[in-house]
């Protein structure tokens, strides 16, 4: 959600593949997630304001006029509105207190100069995207920013905008393309006199509670800019794609409101009526005849990886030890005999622990404790709902022969998803950050497996 870029609309794009789950197919096929919007940060508003679809001054409401009787002039007596007033007072206190906290977030990225007919090309950082982010940790050097993931990737440069209009240098802590959650850090002396902001606990997130956002939609132009609503669903399950291929890395939980969610909003705070962080916005549906549906990360979620990112520079999670396609999206000449039409075909097995449980080249797993496996995004899904060392049991056909197999999980380390990580992530694994491979190159524990951590390793998402 509120990616602001120069280069790309897909904010306002339907992905163009989807899946159903758990009844809500249609859905899957119209959100918008891992990527809410890019488009012409410091292009579209000049544009807008000179040819008059902007107004450079917004014109103040008419007022209104009273009524009057045969007998001479009555005004109608208001209804009381205590109750509104007190929830604007309400937001307005909330908006004084985390406004020092949310900051713009400018990714810069290489851009190409020259004509086709030039002698010669020269490239220089330029701005392509607007996001938001909220500090939530200081230590004695720096402050601490979460972010999405999408938001930063692919930055070759950052800069944060702090609500004085400053600009500060940026750097990645880490980031997680997994949960679209990401981690930089500001100099201390740029949030030396900012308090942190704090986080509710999201599990007692209340149906109907009030919801109110602060972010840059649309770029700079309109930094710091609040809306407010309700939380429409304490948890929705929505796809979490990667910004580049779109296509579904995962399905996560996540809190639906309609407060109002746009292009640049992308990491910015979902607060409630006390100043409490309840998620960082990420993402919104985008369709026809379909408005006030955005989606924020859960606070306990954010808690969790940013702390992660924090101690080690990324987020850890559970992996098998594979390397494989959703069945669905091989050509059905290269599938292997096997009686069912989904799954997640195993192209290559990477860990010396799945090779211990017995996985082989061509099973098909189609079941993790329980859980029916349909590609490799459902895989993902289930399989993140564990931590490394938690035995699963899969469910595999090896052929015609329907196998249960147990395993115990190894680990992956989220990678690093700007441009410079992705070159220091090439650098010591061989390889660069595959987004289509959630499962990584096998690595288990410590224990130096890993065989496969020099190869490509491929998978297909959402079919």
């Amino acid at each position: 959600m509120g990616f602001y870029s120069q280069n790309d609309d897909t904010e306002f794009r339907k992905p163009g593949k989807g899946r159903a789950k758990n009844g809500l197919k249609w859905i899957a096929v119209i959100a918008v997630s891992a990527i809410v919007g890019s488009g012409t940060t410091f292009a579209l508003i000049p544009a807008l304001k000179a040819t008059g679809a902007l107004p450079a001054t917004i014109a103040p409401a008419s007022q209104q006029t009273s009524t009057s009787g045969s007998a001479g002039s009555s005004s109608v007596t208001p209804v009381s509105t205590q109750v509104n007033v007190t929830v604007n007072n309400g937001i307005t206190q909330v908006f004084k207190k985390v406004e020092p906290d949310v900051m713009a977030v400018v990714n810069y990225g290489q851009t190409s100069s020259g004509g086709y007919f030039s002698s010669g090309s020269s490239s220089s950082l330029q701005p392509v995207g607007v996001g938001t982010g909220v500090l939530f940790y200081k230590n004695s050097k720096y402050g601490y920013v979460v972010t999405n993931n999408h938001v930063v990737q692919g930055s070759s440069k950052l800069e944060a905008v702090l609500y004085t209009g400053k600009h500060v240098n940026a750097t990645v802590v880490g980031t997680d393309p997994y949960t679209d959650l990401a981690v930089i850090k500001v100099p201390l002396s740029a949030v030396a006199n900012i308090t942190p902001a704090t986080f509710a606990n999201s599990n007692n997130i209340q149906t109907g509670e009030t919801a109110i956002a602060i972010g840059t939609p649309m770029g700079l132009d309109f930094a710091d800019s609040v809306t407010a609503g309700i939380v429409s669903a304490k948890s929705r399950i929505m796809p979490v794609e990667d910004p580049q291929s779109q296509q579904t890395l995962d399905y996560q939980a996540v809190i639906q409101t309609d407060a109002s969610i746009n292009p640049g909003n992308s990491g910015g705070p979902l607060l409630n009526i006390e100043g409490q962080v309840m998620g960082i916005n990420s993402s919104k549906i985008v369709a026809q005849g379909f408005q006030g549906m955005g989606f924020a990360i859960p606070a306990n979620e954010v808690q969790n990886i940013a702390n992660q990112i924090l101690q080690t520079g990324h987020a850890t999670h559970p992996a098998i030890g594979i390397a494989g396609y959703s069945l669905s999206s091989l050509p059905q000449p290269y599938w292997p005999n096997v009686p069912v039409d989904y799954g997640v075909w195993i192209q290559s097995v990477t860990s010396r622990e799945a090779q211990k449980a017995g996985l082989q080249k061509n099973d098909v797993i189609v079941g993790l404790d329980g859980h029916t496996i349909q590609d490799m995004a459902d895989l993902r899904t289930y399989l993140f709902q564990h931590k490394p060392g938690d035995v699963v049991t899969l469910v595999v056909y090896r052929g015609s022969q329907k196998l249960s197999i147990k395993l115990t999980l190894g680990s992956m380390a989220s990678p690093n998803t700007t441009a410079q990580g992705q070159s220091s992530s090439q650098s010591s694994q061989g390889t660069p950050y595959d987004p289509l491979n959630p499962f990584g190159p096998g690595q288990f524990g410590g224990s130096g497996s890993g065989s496969g951590s020099g190869q490509s390793s491929l998978g297909q998402y959402g079919n």
